[in-house]
């Protein structure tokens, strides 16, 4: 049993390497590359330790952790669908979830529950824990775009308007921090990384 049990955990361990090649429309800070979706998770797991006085509601960083080491392991299957693409976002959900189900279901049941249950937690944007982990979910990918002179948002031809709405959620569970976002993008609109 405990040899079936191992086996099971390993094969998930091996699977999840393949994180490392999906590609992200970020790009590295000090780089010419695209960052990959182990490097998002890593990254924002490290924001959480650091900047968890700023949630506004107590929140259990344990579970914030184990949410964001785990919320992108989907797009093994899916992709990283860009969040400002609204014809690949219709089906994402879907896509997601038939991904959760294969790559979670390779470990043993308890901890497949518990895995799948953390990133249904965290698609849902309700508990504190899971708002805060949204919200630096989206702060990383601002942050490589301000600090990049908005490489990405140029690219793609994203709006001011379009990187308020998609971050708006940070200021549920954190105003001061939402203030610092809004202030980035005003200062993104006057930089010229943004439309106006």
């Amino acid at each position: 049993m405990e040899t079936e049990r191992l086996h099971q955990q390993l094969q998930f361990i091996v699977e999840i390497d393949k994180l490392k090649t999906v590609l992200r429309r970020s790009y590295l800070i000090e780089a010419e590359r695209r960052e990959n979706s182990a490097e998002h998770s890593w990254h924002v797991a490290v924001m959480a330790m650091l900047l968890l006085e700023h949630a506004e509601e107590p929140v259990n960083v344990c579970r914030v952790l184990k949410m964001l080491l785990i919320h992108d392991i989907v797009e093994i299957d899916a992709g990283d669908t860009f969040c400002y693409d609204e014809e690949g976002a219709l089906d994402k959900a879907e896509r997601e979830r038939q991904a959760a189900h294969r790559i979670f279901g390779l470990l043993p049941e308890d901890q497949a529950d518990e895995l799948r249950r953390l990133w249904d937690e965290f698609e849902a944007r309700v508990t504190p824990e899971a708002k805060f982990a949204a919200a630096l979910d989206r702060l990383m990918p601002l942050l490589h775009n301000y600090h990049t002179g908005g490489k990405s948002w140029r690219e793609h031809g994203i709006t001011r308007e379009q990187v308020l709405v998609h971050n708006a959620h940070i200021g549920d569970i954190s105003e001061g921090l939402w203030q610092f976002v809004k202030g980035i993008i005003e200062d993104a609109v006057v930089q010229g990384y943004l439309t106006a």
